[in-house]
């Protein structure tokens, strides 16, 4: 069915295209989306995390034209605008075109002249769902940029090209999970992250197994004052163990330092290198087909985010409580920043009609808000076909 899905929603970006520029395109980018399956509040830490991309992605079929001018089309936003590769800040321009005109911002700051174009643009990621819409945007836009340039960046490089985006463009602090699970991702695998190398580790994902990414319609509150005040306190316990990031400490070290740290910092320390333990033995037990040891990690990062780095928030606990109870259900926890958002369950394949069957019912039951289930592979990561 998401080979269907996926098929249509490219098909739709390239009819949209040969309509409104009356002739077909030059090229296709495409960049997925990804959901974290553990690994949560790590990156900042300088430790691991363990992201798929997704079978959903954005699309941008583009044509060079030789005047400079950007005419860029959103099918999901159904809108238009212009610009030209010098007005790119330009405050007057739609919001949404910022991550399109920021990555070509970044293109010219890197040298590479990318020529103007006709693009039509469009996907399947869920916006707002923290899916990582916007870093595929970054990240396929980059690609199509280099298409049409005729040059090439590694994979990482785009990822991180990505990420200056967020931070200089955007202005937003973010990690590079995101980039890198949309630009490096690898079908049928996760990728695992070392947030202080930067390398890249793809783990195979058993067969007959689905990702299901289940939104709790919870909108995400207090995420950008608690984020800020988390990693105070993960600093501040790194200070106080003597280490230069959290990622550097042992639990024998936090143990030993319980008064010191007092409960707080205590808890905040220990579910971070718990949870660095846990991304390690989750992909360990996937890569010798040990989906009972990688479901029960994750049933441990859903209460260590719940209890000790205290993120998590009722509709979380209720949908991970759900699903985890659910026959086929290898294990589900939180995923992404918390306070609401999504989590995220590994599936036997043959158990996921009944899944999504009693789990979105019984959620809204118990919240009375309308959840969204997406039924997920893992894809491989941003490219660009030419025609």
């Amino acid at each position: 069915m998401s080979d269907d899905r996926t098929s249509t929603v490219r098909e739709h970006v390239l009819e949209v295209f040969r309509t409104r520029f009356d002739g077909a395109p030059a090229l296709l980018a495409r960049a997925p989306g990804r959901v974290n399956l553990i690994g949560e509040h790590t990156d900042y830490n300088d430790g691991f995390v363990l992201p798929a991309a997704i079978d959903r992605a954005i699309y941008v079929a583009a044509r060079p034209r030789a005047d400079g001018q950007v005419h860029l089309v959103s099918v999901d936003f159904e809108d238009q605008t212009r610009f030209t590769l010098d007005t790119l800040d330009d405050p007057e321009l739609p919001a949404w075109s910022r991550y399109p005109r920021g990555a070509m911002w970044w293109l010219a700051a890197q040298g590479i002249a990318v020529p103007g174009f006709d693009a039509v643009m469009g996907g399947d990621i869920p916006v707002g769902a923290g899916l990582s819409s916007s870093a595929a945007v970054e990240v396929v836009m980059i690609e199509l940029g280099l298409a049409l340039a005729g040059a090439s960046l590694s994979k990482q490089a785009i990822a991180l090209g990505g990420v200056e985006v967020e931070h200089r463009f955007i202005g937003m602090p973010c990690g590079v999970m995101d980039q890198m699970a949309s630009a490096m991702g690898v079908a049928q695998h996760a990728l695992l992250i070392d947030c202080r190398s930067l390398e890249t580790t793809p783990i195979p994902l058993p067969g007959g197994i689905s990702i299901v990414i289940m939104d709790t319609a919870k909108r995400r509150g207090l995420v950008d004052s608690e984020y800020a005040l988390r990693r105070e306190q993960c600093e501040e316990a790194a200070r106080l163990l003597g280490v230069p990031a959290l990622r550097d400490a042992t639990r024998e070290q936090v143990e030993a330092a319980r008064e010191r740290l007092g409960d707080v910092l205590y808890r905040r320390a220990r579910h971070v290198v718990g949870e660095n333990l846990r991304t390690n033995v989750f992909a360990m037990a996937l890569r010798s087909g040990g989906l009972k040891t990688a479901g029960q990690a994750m049933r441990e990062s859903h209460a260590s985010l719940r209890d000790d780095y205290e993120v998590s928030c009722r509709e979380l606990d209720i949908m991970a409580d759900l699903a985890n109870a659910q026959p086929g259900c290898y294990g589900a926890r939180m995923t992404g920043g918390g306070f609401g958002g999504c989590a995220v369950a590994l599936v036997e394949n043959g158990a996921v009609d009944a899944f999504v069957q009693a789990v979105g019912p019984a959620y809204q039951a118990q919240t009375g808000l309308t959840p969204q289930l997406y039924v997920c592979q893992a894809a491989a990561g941003s490219g660009v076909e030419r025609f």
